[in-house]
């Protein structure tokens, strides 16, 4: 598989202000959010599969694709003949999660919006978010696995990561764990590389389940009970 590295717009003379503008700009068309959004499960879309989600002509998805490319929000990989757009990286994921939430903000109304699945769990790049998701973070807080301040794995935490089966990367450049804010919850969700960790063991496990081509995920019945039995809960 190879990668096609995104093409930035030349601005040797630009400011830091001028490269925000762009970014936002890319970003302000509700087809490129469609698109955006889509690839927040994580995994990589084709162009006529983001075409679909978005509701758009090939060739306008094109286009907007090439945008998203050229500042850096999208990365495209190649595989024989197919070509592949994925978020550039879990930051990407980050700004993204936060709009929503100040999107969610925004609203008038207090009355959430969000779907009750969506609410429930899903995924937010690689990590578990959702109602699920930030129970598990509160009761990791509470019993001493993460630092109060959510920013690393205490000794214990990396012992009951590794007892559960979640394999942690030593080596990951990314943090090994952060508070990453939930947008409909409006609290904390586990992030970084303990929260990839994580994702991939409930996945691995068949705790939980993907909805093909959405966001949201199904807790499983044999998923719930291990839940409720490593995190206190009481998932019904």
């Amino acid at each position: 598989m190879n990668f096609v590295k995104p093409e930035y717009d030349s601005q040797p003379d630009d400011s830091l202000e001028k490269s925000m503008s762009l970014v936002a700009s890319a970003i302000s068309d509700p087809s490129r959010v469609s698109i955006l959004c889509a690839l927040m499960d994580g995994r990589a879309w084709t162009a006529t599969e983001l075409s679909a989600v978005a509701g758009i002509a090939a060739s306008t998805t094109s286009g907007h694709l090439a945008r998203l490319l050229s500042n850096g929000l999208v990365i495209c990989l190649t595989q024989g003949r197919h070509r592949y757009y994925s978020l550039a990286s879990h930051h990407i994921a980050g700004l993204l999660e936060n709009l929503m939430g100040v999107a969610m903000n925004a609203h008038t109304s207090p009355a959430p919006s969000t779907p009750l699945h969506l609410r429930y769990a899903r995924t937010c790049y690689d990590h578990l978010a959702g109602e699920v998701a930030v129970k598990i973070y509160t009761f990791m807080l509470q019993e001493k696995w993460l630092e109060s301040d959510g920013t690393a794995l205490t000794p214990a935490g990396k012992s009951h990561f590794q007892n559960m089966g979640a394999v942690l990367n030593p080596h990951s450049r990314r943090k090994s764990c952060c508070p990453c804010l939930d947008w409909s919850q409006r609290r904390f969700h586990l992030g970084g590389d303990a929260g990839s960790a994580l994702l991939t063991l409930l996945l691995q496990k068949r705790w939980i389940t993907r909805t093909q081509g959405y966001r949201e995920v199904n807790v499983t019945e044999s998923g719930r009970i291990a839940i409720n039995r490593l995190f206190s809960m009481n998932l019904t």
